[in-house]
């Protein structure tokens, strides 16, 4: 092992170069990359929320570390519970994530006004204040807008828009349309909750035509607004994704298995989606937060995929979902990529959850009509199904691919998996995910044992986790806590994986078997230095585990809080000039030159 707190020698130290970027014998380039969700970081000026001057800033620290990637989750443009997973179109950028002073049509006195409208403390809390924030840059987005509409609709720039619209038309008539209607609703993108003028979309577009009709003008205006907002963001994710390329970091992102039922998406095209269901994920004993989730599994509420109907559009809905993402990642994750072969499913909506919480299942079947939660198209209870699911998974699966053209893939293959999922997402060239402390396997005694990282696919993720759990120094002290539990099942469970971390980051174990020491710097050191040994092509680890944090950006199966919304404590700029950020930064650069990365 490495030390990487040894001074760093001359060829590297204080360069502002970034380290040699090493091959491995096939000729491939591993990466190490840091997950940090774009809403948590902070930058001064910024409107208390993360935005794409701040990932610009964090490119360049990244570069000077020698980092390969950036993590970002979903951009998305999310509804009222602000989840990246739960977005209301597959492809329209959330706006709150938008550096604003980039916009011509703007100047310092409206940024004064505007955050004069504002709590003060809205820019400097913990937590993101999304109603605050989205309400102060949608308003600053409708005075830019204003002026752009009145001003410039015939100049350079103006022509440069109305090409945007014309060639993003197939999603954004249908998004403007949908966008349009919200504001209508106080921003609620509940649709089956709206007028009964427009709560279907035949309803909804012969409302809107008749509207044209009468006010013409007015309603251009009205429906302009939501697509200029996608021109700017599109222009500026797309000069950050060429920025981060200039710099050899590429920008990493997500695709989440599904789609917001309360989405432009369903709402406009439901003809691909299957209502009938609510898509999820089998209970689990991993997380314990919530009582429905233990007792029936997770019910995200997204809807289920008419593939067969897909299929004979040959899958246009997905391509263009995939083909805009390349625009902004050259990485990204499918979330949950298990759900391409089968999908654990509910026959009830989230918001009746608690009605099924203590029912058995002949008192659920009551009240379904017969359904129960379970893999939807097929369960793998067959060789019959299992063939099915397989076949169909690997053929959605190879069109994802074919519309990401030269892009990187990587399938989160985290839960209940298939063992036929992972060697068919290898054979058809999706690396998968290795939770290392999870990659175990039995010695001649039958005692597990971690899988050496030298032993990892080379197309691989490496991780100790991902936003859904809890930084290592929290999962570390968790472990030695969950050891003084009274349950015998729980302390043996901590004491397994403290034993696992252990061996995978050559930690000696203590005679005393319970004697596992407090995290601290120095074990820090040894799991990151472990992390990045493997043969893995991508190494990551959350921004929390550089800098020794607790905080968590999402507990699975809960609502509110903290979630999606926990900020940095410290700017951009802070974690390269502060001493205390910058020795975590040093020791970070020393290390990916040590391991080769």
């Amino acid at each position: 092992m490495h030390n990487p707190a040894r001074r760093a020698s001359s060829a590297l130290a204080g360069t502002g170069d970034r380290p040699q970027v090493w091959q491995v014998s096939n000729g491939r380039v591993r990466r190490a990359g840091m997950l940090v969700p774009v809403w948590s970081l902070r930058r001064d000026g910024t409107q208390g929320i993360g935005d794409t001057t701040a990932v610009r800033e964090l490119v360049d620290w990244a570069a000077e570390c020698g980092l390969g990637f950036l993590q970002l989750l979903p951009i998305n443009e999310t509804g009222v519970d602000h989840s990246p997973y739960n977005a209301i179109s597959s492809v329209a950028l959330e706006p709150s994530l938008l550096d604003l002073a980039l916009i011509p049509q703007l100047n310092s006195d409206d940024f004064v006004r505007a955050r004069g409208e504002v709590r003060p403390e809205v820019f400097t809390r913990d937590l993101v204040d999304y109603p605050a924030v989205k309400k102060l840059k949608r308003g600053l987005l409708e005075v830019a807008f204003g002026r752009f509409w009145s001003e410039e609709r015939e100049s350079e720039q103006g022509a440069a828009f109305t090409s945007f619209c014309k060639e993003e038309s197939g999603w954004l008539d249908l998004y403007c349309k949908f966008r349009w209607l919200m504001t209508l609703e106080g921003n609620c993108e509940t649709w089956d909750l709206w007028s009964m003028n427009y709560n279907t979309a035949q309803k909804a577009e012969a409302w809107i035509a008749e509207k044209r009709a009468a006010r013409s003008a007015e309603i251009e205006r009205c429906l302009a607004f939501p697509a200029w907002i996608q021109w700017i963001a599109y222009t500026q994710w797309r000069d950050l994704r060429a920025y981060a390329g200039s710099r050899d970091v590429k920008l990493m992102g997500d695709v989440p298995i599904g789609i917001s039922f309360s989405s432009a998406d369903v709402f406009f095209e439901g003809q691909w989606f299957d209502l009938q269901w609510s898509g999820g994920a089998p209970p689990e004993t991993v997380f314990k937060d919530d009582a429905f989730a233990v007792r029936w599994g997770q019910n995200w509420g997204i809807p289920l995929y008419r593939w067969d109907v897909l299929r004979e559009d040959n899958f246009s809905w997905w391509r263009r979902r995939i083909e805009k993402l390349t625009e902004v990642f050259e990485i990204f994750r499918i979330d949950h990529i298990l759900g391409f072969y089968r999908i654990f499913s509910f026959p009830w909506r989230p918001g009746r959850n608690a009605e099924f919480l203590t029912l058995d299942p002949e008192e659920a079947k009551a009240r379904t009509g017969g359904r129960l939660p379970g893999f939807k198209p097929h369960d793998d209870d067959t060789p019959e199904h299992r063939a099915a699911n397989l076949a169909e998974g690997d053929e959605y699966l190879r069109m994802v691919l074919e519309a990401a053209g030269d892009n990187k893939v990587v399938g989160e293959d985290l839960g209940a998996v298939p063992d036929y999922v992972r060697p068919h997402l290898l054979a058809i060239g999706i690396g998968g995910f290795k939770i290392c402390h999870w990659e175990v396997g039995e010695d001649g005694v039958g005692i597990e044992h971690p899988i050496p990282g030298t032993d990892y696919e080379e197309c691989s993720f490496a991780t100790f986790a991902t936003h859904d759990h809890p930084p290592m120094a929290l999962m570390w002290e968790g472990y030695r806590s969950g050891m003084e539990t009274i349950d015998e099942d729980a302390r043996e469970g901590a004491r397994w994986n403290l034993r696992v971390l252990s061996e995978f980051a050559g930690i000696p174990l203590a005679k005393d078997a319970d004697a596992f020491p407090p995290y601290d710097e120095e074990l820090q050191w040894k799991l990151l230095t472990a992390l990045f040994e493997t043969n893995s092509r991508y190494a990551a680890f959350m921004i929390t585990d550089l800098f020794g944090m607790t905080e968590r950006f999402n507990v699975p199966a809960t609502v509110g809080g903290a979630n999606w919304a926990v900020r940095m404590p410290f700017t951009v700029e802070e974690m390269g000039r502060r001493d205390d950020l910058k020795n975590g930064a040093e020791k970070l650069r020393i290390l990916i030159h040590d391991t080769r990365r």
